[in-house]
């Protein structure tokens, strides 16, 4: 198996104030995959820590997201060939995951 895909997002919140915007902005995830045919499904392991499985065309990728000090660590299991495409997927993710949880109005915005 490839190593795990790790990005890195920085933030100036607190701990409580990034959970919260996690929280708030899972349920939305699914929309924001390209392609459109995506599912989420997530849990919470512990306070600081949101697992997730991103499921699209038949592929299911574990992801987690831990929220720390000053980041987010996002990090994917990337399984085949979406392994190759790791530098796109690790952009997308992290465009996305600022605007989820940095961007406080992005809710208002759906």
């Amino acid at each position: 198996m490839p190593n795990p895909t790790t990005i890195d997002i920085s933030h100036s919140l607190d701990r409580e104030e990034v959970r919260r915007r996690m929280a708030r902005g899972v349920g939305k995830l699914a929309s924001h995959i390209p392609g459109g045919a995506a599912t989420v499904t997530h849990s919470w392991p512990s306070a600081d820590r949101l697992a997730l499985t991103v499921a699209t065309m038949g592929v299911e990728v574990p992801c987690t997201v831990d929220a720390e000090e000053n980041m987010l660590r996002v990090t994917l299991e990337l399984p085949g060939m979406l392994a190759l495409m790791a530098g796109p997927i690790s952009a997308i993710v992290r465009k996305q995951g600022e605007r989820l949880v940095l961007d406080d109005n992005s809710a208002e915005k759906e």
